[in-house]
């Protein structure tokens, strides 16, 4: 509501309608008077039972409020994406390695057919239409990344890309080609070996849903082990961070891991952090400073976190490179394990004008390659 209201834009409700007949009318007259500055324009029915079933949502809306009803999707086993503990099953799991072929555009297809025979979307198009421009902002804005554009790569950086570890944004991935790092990526589950690299990049995913494989490639994790113990800059984020721990432990099955963050990870049932995240540096970050910051360390850093995973028989003196202002983190009151170049923690750090780590991690690399 609050992001429709900033944008001056139109809002269309997408609702499950399983179980209901009229009540779907005191709910829609609800959000209607709910907010007088959040401009509801329709309604999408969406797990509707049949033609009986939408003929009744229809009669009740159409009877108890004024919203117009754009259309109805039908209840389809066919349509629906797997989830599990932290959400939808990513389309990097769908397809193996594959990002954006496969099962996951065959999924997207059948969506679109689906959204096409049951929604105007000619009077969707409309409604959008009528969406008025945010008022000028004023003052300077920051924009992330693009500090070095069309660098030539002068630094290489291995980055794990496969069924386990699929969490990157595309932006940062873009920030890494415009600081002069070129990514090569690897397949945790299938190489053999490393690329060669100056420096490596786990970012999240679900290493517990993969526990066999990547313990059993051995001549892998022995490579990492040998790489980061020799002074390779690394960061790891989340997944990464499980990975790269001694064991991980979910549903009763344990398997050893890379060994190099001396703890064991286990999986729990419910959440161990969630939400947005504020950091403070405590000097410890082997990253340099940036030079957006002009030199100085950034005082607060935002971040956010999603993990059911927690640290067990963590030795109690360890560096860290943050402390926890508001979140979990590993501990509660720090995230971010600096151990030699290593930097691996739960925060997923986006590169902002705010937090332009893309940069600073690549500044190390280009250094301890040279």
């Amino acid at each position: 509501a609050a992001l429709a209201t900033m944008l001056s834009a139109p809002v269309v409700l997408v609702i499950d309608s399983t179980g209901m007949t009229r009540g779907v009318a005191p709910l829609i007259r609800g959000y209607l008077d709910f907010d007088p500055d959040v401009d509801i324009r329709g309604v999408i029915l969406n797990m509707v039972g049949g033609a009986r079933h939408e003929a009744k949502l229809r009669a009740a809306l159409e009877r108890y409020t004024d919203a117009e009803v754009l259309g109805a999707i039908g209840r389809d086993a066919a349509l629906e994406i797997p989830e599990r503990h932290l959400g939808l099953i990513p389309a990097n799991e769908v397809n193996g390695a594959g990002l954006g072929s496969g099962a996951a555009d065959a999924m997207i297809a059948s969506l679109a057919d689906a959204v096409a025979a049951g929604v105007d979307l000619n009077r969707i198009i409309d409604i959008a239409g009528t969406a008025r421009l945010p008022a000028e902002r004023t003052g300077s804005v920051t924009l992330p990344g693009r500090l070095l554009s069309n660098a030539r790569p002068d630094v290489r950086i291995a980055i794990a890309r496969d069924a386990a570890f699929g969490f990157y944004y595309p932006d940062d991935l873009e920030a890494f080609a415009d600081a002069g790092a070129e990514l090569v990526p690897f397949d945790t589950l299938s190489d053999a070996h490393l690329p060669e690299a100056d420096g490596l990049f786990i970012g999240g995913g679900f290493p517990e849903t993969h526990l066999a494989a990547l313990s059993a490639n051995q001549s892998l994790l022995n490579e990492i082990r040998q790489a980061l113990a020799a002074g390779m800059p690394a960061y790891a984020e989340c997944g990464g961070l499980m990975y790269l721990a001694r064991s991980i432990r979910w549903r009763g099955e344990k398997c050893n891991m890379a060994g190099i963050v001396p703890a064991d990870v286990v999986v729990g049932n419910r959440p161990q952090g969630r939400g947005y995240m504020v950091l403070e540096e405590t000097g410890n970050c082997p990253w340099p400073p940036s030079s957006a910051a002009q030199g100085a360390v950034t005082a607060s850093i935002p971040a956010h976190e999603f993990h059911y995973a927690r640290l067990e028989n963590l030795p109690a003196e360890r560096s860290y490179a943050y402390r926890i202002v508001r979140g979990a983190g590993i501990d509660g009151r720090h995230d971010g394990i600096v151990i030699a170049n290593l930097l691996a923690g739960f925060a997923h750090h986006r590169n902002t004008g705010a937090n332009p780590w893309v940069e600073r991690y690549v500044q190390i690399v280009r250094a301890k390659s040279r």
